[in-house]
C-alpha cells in the first residue's frame, strides 16, 4: 500500500532533480566583439564559450546578444528585450566602440552604472568586461576611460574581467586585417582567458540560486 506521506516525499525530490537539469542561462550583451564579427557563426566568441563551458561538465546556454557597432548607451536601449526574464547572469562587454568614437568617458560611464544597476534590481549576476583606450586619444581620457569599470564594479559588488582582448590585442597574428576584431585563433586565447572567470560567474550562480 502506498502511504500518502510517501508521495508528498517523492515529488519535491523529482522537482529539484529537473531544476538540476535546467542549463543555466548565460547572455553575452555587447558589441561587435561578442557578436563575432566577421566570422563564422561558429567560429564566435558566444558559440566558442559555450563550447568550452559544456568540455567542463556544465549544462549552460549562453545567448549572444553582441550588435555590431554598439555603444554602451545602444546597450542600454536594448536592455530589457536583450537580457529576457529567466536569465541568471549576463557577461557584459561594452565600451569599445565609445572609445574608438571618443565618446566622453562620462557619458559611457553613465550608461554602463544604469545597465548594471538594473540587472542587479533583477538579481542577476554580472561579469563586467573592461576595455582599454587607444593611448592617441591622450592621457586624460584614457585614465577616465579605462577606470570607468573597476570603479563600476566595485559600485554594484560584480566580477570584473578587467581587459576582453587580454592576449590578443596589438598581436597581428590573432586579429583580422583590421587590427582589432580577433580572428579564429584570436577568440581561442579570449575564450580560454576569459574561461575561468565564467567558470566563477556560474559558481557565483549556484551560491545564490542553490539547487
Amino acid at each position: 500500500m502506498t502511504h500518502p506521506a510517501s508521495a508528498q516525499v517523492a515529488a519535491p525530490t523529482l522537482a529539484q532533480n529537473q531544476a538540476q537539469s535546467a542549463p543555466i542561462q548565460i547572455v553575452a550583451l555587447g558589441d561587435s566583439l561578442t557578436a563575432g564579427y566577421g566570422l563564422a557563426d561558429k567560429d564566435g566568441f558566444v558559440p566558442r564559450l559555450q563550447a568550452a563551458i559544456a568540455a567542463k561538465g556544465i549544462n549552460a546556454t549562453v545567448a549572444n546578444a553582441g550588435v555590431s557597432g554598439d555603444t554602451s548607451s545602444d546597450g542600454l536601449a536594448r536592455l530589457d528585450w536583450s537580457v529576457p526574464d529567466g536569465t541568471q547572469a549576463v557577461i557584459l562587454e561594452l565600451g569599445a566602440n565609445d572609445m574608438l568614437r571618443g565618446i566622453k568617458p562620462e557619458v559611457t560611464r553613465a550608461a554602463l552604472d544604469k545597465i548594471l544597476q538594473r540587472l542587479t534590481e533583477r538579481h542577476i549576476a554580472v561579469m563586467l568586461c573592461g576595455m582599454r583606450a587607444a593611448p592617441n586619444l591622450g592621457g586624460e581620457y584614457v585614465a577616465d576611460f579605462e577606470r570607468i569599470y573597476p570603479e563600476l564594479a566595485a559600485k554594484y559588488g560584480v566580477q570584473l574581467y578587467p581587459f576582453f582582448l587580454d592576449g590578443v590585442a596589438g598581436d597581428l597574428k590573432l586579429t583580422q586585417p583590421d587590427g582589432i576584431h580577433p580572428n579564429v585563433a584570436g577568440v581561442d586565447v579570449i575564450v580560454s582567458r576569459i574561461l575561468p572567470e565564467v567558470l566563477r560567474l556560474v559558481d557565483q550562480i549556484h551560491t545564490q540560486h542553490p539547487s
